[in-house]
């Protein structure tokens, strides 16, 4: 088995990272910046470089392709790899609104596997709320309430603000925060608690200068009348750049709380897990990319099958209109 991945940016290299892990080569690269998948071809030892995708695909030589690229690519590009029969591992989110999403599955159909890359879930601070649940500590959840707090679109002097400098791409983004980041913390509320439904949500821009919101508060029912909060800020003073998450799950019979680095049990502080989220970064790319690899192998389902993204997809999108912002 051969791989190819479409997108040598930032976030390229924790692909690259995980490919390796899973012992799969990747026999070609592409961007339509040609020097960047060059650098990346350059330290991975890939021998094919292309900035035409149509091009790679015609060469073939690979059974799965790893699209890394930016949202607008995502359709034509999964289309293009259907054509050729070749498996795909797609970034999120799967397309820009929920419509493009169900049309562009409705044509790849079965004639290819098809997984969306939302690696938070496997995120080890996160399994360790999943394990715990799943061990019964808790009991069945109740309620839930996530917060996400970070500083990385506050002002810096005589800089552009750190998510800018990082991820220049936001300042064309009419949706920002539920969009781009917080669509994590929705798909890992679905796994966690089950279904849900947007009841009310607000949004806000704190940030000067940007199209897109970077503060949110999300209401949700669940099942059995569990109710559901997610809240969060990328424009708050004081927290570190890239944000942090605190989620607390109240069960009928304990409540887990996960505050940034640690997870624990209330009344039980003194046994918390403590996760290093820097040093253990790369797991969730590792974990999400040998997950696919194994269903490409096995026939085994993907647990981020394109069509259980769609409910992820869909549970964002109703956050803007609850909101009442145009999609």
């Amino acid at each position: 088995m051969r791989a190819a991945l479409i997108g040598a940016g930032m976030i390229s290299l924790y692909h690259l990272r995980a490919w390796q892990a899973a012992g799969v080569p990747v026999a070609a690269i592409c961007d339509l910046d040609r020097a960047k998948a060059q650098a990346r071809a350059d330290e991975f030892g890939i021998d094919r470089v292309y900035d035409d995708p149509a091009s790679m695909f015609a060469d073939g030589g690979f059974d799965m392709v790893d699209i890394a690229a930016s949202v607008g690519g995502h359709a034509p590009l999964t289309r293009l790899a259907a054509d050729h029969g070749v498996h795909v591992l797609l970034q999120k989110p799967m397309t820009e609104t929920v419509a493009e999403a169900e049309t562009l599955v409705a044509e790849v159909g079965e004639r290819i596997r098809f997984m969306v890359h939302e690696n938070y879930r496997f995120r080890p601070h996160y399994m360790t709320v999943r394990r715990w649940i799943d061990e019964g500590r808790i009991g069945r959840p109740r309620h839930a309430a996530i917060a996400v707090r970070g500083s990385g679109l506050c002002p810096r002097v005589g800089d552009v603000p750190y998510l800018i400098e990082r991820q220049p791409y936001l300042t064309g983004f009419r949706r920002n925060l539920v969009f781009e980041t917080m669509i994590h913390h929705l798909d890992v509320l679905r796994l966690l608690v089950g279904p849900l439904t947007v009841v009310a949500a607000r949004l806000n821009r704190l940030a000067d200068g940007l199209p897109g919101e970077d503060t949110a508060s999300i209401l949700m029912d669940g099942p059995d009348g569990l109710i559901a909060t997610a809240d969060g800020c990328i424009c708050a003073p004081g927290y570190p750049p890239l944000h942090g998450d605190r989620l607390e799950i109240v069960g009928t019979e304990g409540t887990v709380v996960m505050d940034f680095n640690r997870v624990f049990l209330v009344g039980e502080e003194d046994a918390a897990e403590e996760v290093d989220l820097i040093g253990r970064y790369q797991e969730c790319f590792d974990h999400a990319i040998a997950a696919f690899v194994d269903g490409v192998r096995t026939g085994a389902p993907f647990e981020t099958d394109r069509l259980d993204n769609l409910e992820t997809l869909r549970l964002m999108e109703s956050v803007y209109t609850a909101a009442g912002v145009t999609v």
